[in-house]
């Protein structure tokens, strides 16, 4: 019995041996992430099979980091030896540590990675460490710089959109509609960062002529002043001939200040009805929401105090599509119901919802900020703010939200801070629109924010005492099998007709 158990052993300890060999040789893993985070994304793999030059990748990391964040290094090493693999060595890779010395140092900072500085504990003292995060990506002459990746971050996308930056000759020209009090592109900082990365961000005039033949997507952003019929006439006839628009549509605005909602009106009302979309010029109020900064005064003394504002809906409801996969937080302001009033010639789908606990207000009113919130006041659910109308004749898209302010930081002195996912949303359409990246998915591939504080009690409580407790449970069951077992070899060995093999 030893000597089968021993034989029995050493085979389940040489199979498991031979299999990690071959699947490090063959790059050969197992995926059990419920984002697919360490399998190579189709987009990635195209980009990798349309190489023409090698790319070279240098990577700063520096070593003798904590464990959190040394498993950064090794996850962006993986992902380079699968680039490699995969693009049959056209990625060559190499790993400079520049804490070794002063030149490895000097050759970072002149390639543009930035230290950053990180606590380590070190016999119960705690001590800053300066520390590299970042790579370099090289085709002949171009180059691209990842100063910081980011632990837990979507290394796939940074990686794949940086290689393509370089390996591109012409981007795709996006037009942004000017001329109606729409934001510059300056004021829209967050968001161009990221399209500069694959396309050309054009600000596009429809007094003059046609949107040019080479522009396939157009952004209209929080239109102020009226539209000239002839602009619509221009619009109309972009999305005939297979255009695509996205809109960002203002119908009511807030006015803190004064404390009053009022709608807004610019003309494209009738054409959007047209399409077979309305935009309500009513206020989305909903229990889950932002919050505004209110001054309040307690005897001699003033302070401010952050209070919960319906009107600034924060959507967490998604549509399982390519331009919502992967949000999570969006924060919205001031936003207006979208609904589908088309004919069977045209197809909706939504995007965003309010949440559960949601309803609409009529303009205009008074705000009353000091306002006792109660469930009577969320009597709807699942309103739609946000979705994609498209045209099945002419192959023409629209996508439409109802609020135009989701995407502006700002002119670039009152500049404010979005939501990441604020931002990823626009530009998920875009690329959606666009349709020729495929990049979309990874954008927010990576660790999501589900911090354990958001959890309720009663979850916080099952996760806890399963961690400590299954781990347990499983040695106990394990070994109450192994005691049955032997207990009824026991048993066998003592009957009479018991024979020894």
């Amino acid at each position: 019995m030893k000597q089968k158990l021993l034989i029995t052993t050493l085979l389940v300890v040489g199979i498991v041996l031979v299999v990690n060999f071959l699947s490090n040789e063959l790059h050969v893993r197992l995926d059990l992430t419920d984002d697919r985070q360490y399998t190579l994304s189709k987009a990635t793999l195209d980009i990798l099979e349309n190489l023409e030059e090698p790319v070279t990748v240098k990577a700063y990391f520096s070593r003798d980091l904590p464990p959190n964040i040394a498993q950064t290094r090794s996850d962006f090493q993986d992902l380079l030896v699968e680039y490699n693999s995969r693009s049959n060595g056209m990625i060559a890779y190499e790993f400079i540590n520049p804490n070794e010395n002063e030149g490895s140092e000097r050759l970072a900072l002149e390639s543009g990675i930035q230290p950053v500085m990180i606590n380590v504990r070190e016999k119960d003292q705690v001590k800053q460490q300066k520390a590299f995060l970042g790579a370099t990506i090289s085709l002949g002459e171009k180059v691209d710089v990842i100063p910081f990746v980011q632990p837990g971050s979507a290394m796939e996308y940074a990686l794949s959109t940086s290689i393509k930056r370089i390996s591109v000759e012409t981007k795709p020209v996006v037009g942004f509609v000017s001329g109606h009090g729409e934001p510059s592109l300056a004021e829209m900082g967050q968001a161009m960062e990221l399209l500069d990365v694959l396309y050309t961000p054009q600000e596009v005039r429809l007094d003059s002529a046609d949107v040019p033949a080479t522009i396939r997507t157009l952004a209209i952003i929080r239109p102020v002043d009226s539209i000239p019929a002839v602009h619509l006439q221009r619009l109309d006839a972009f999305l005939a001939r297979g255009g695509r628009v996205l809109m960002a549509l203002n119908r009511v605005n807030g006015d803190l200040q004064r404390s009053y909602g009022m709608s807004l009106s610019n003309g494209l009302e009738g054409w959007l009805a047209q399409k077979g979309v309305a935009v309500e010029p009513s206020f989305i109020i909903d229990a889950k929401c932002g919050a505004v900064t209110v001054q309040q005064q307690q005897g001699m003394f003033n302070f401010q105090t952050q209070v919960s504002f319906p009107y600034l809906p924060v959507v967490g409801r998604f549509a399982d599509h390519p331009i919502t996969r992967g949000l999570e937080t969006v924060l919205l302001q001031f936003a207006s119901p979208v609904n589908f009033i088309g004919d069977s010639s045209k197809r909706f789908s939504p995007l965003i919802y309010t949440s559960e606990r949601s309803a609409t207000q009529k303009a205009p009113f008074m705000f009353d900020i000091n306002k006792q919130w109660t469930e009577q006041d969320f009597p709807e659910r699942n309103i739609v703010m946000g979705g994609i109308v498209e045209d099945k004749t002419s192959g023409g898209r629209l996508i439409v939200f109802g609020d135009g302010d989701f995407l502006i930081n700002g002119p670039r002195e009152q500049a404010r801070s979005l939501q990441p996912d604020n931002v990823s949303l626009a530009v998920n359409a875009i690329d959606w629109l666009s349709d020729d990246t495929g990049l979309i998915d990874l954008r927010t591939k990576g660790a999501t924010s589900r911090p354990l504080q958001q959890l309720e009690e009663a979850s916080k409580a099952i996760l806890k005492y399963v961690n400590f407790l299954l781990p347990i449970l499983l040695v106990i069951i394990y070994g109450l099998v192994r005691m049955q077992r032997n207990r009824n070899i026991r048993l066998k060995r003592m009957s009479d007709n018991y024979e020894e093999n």
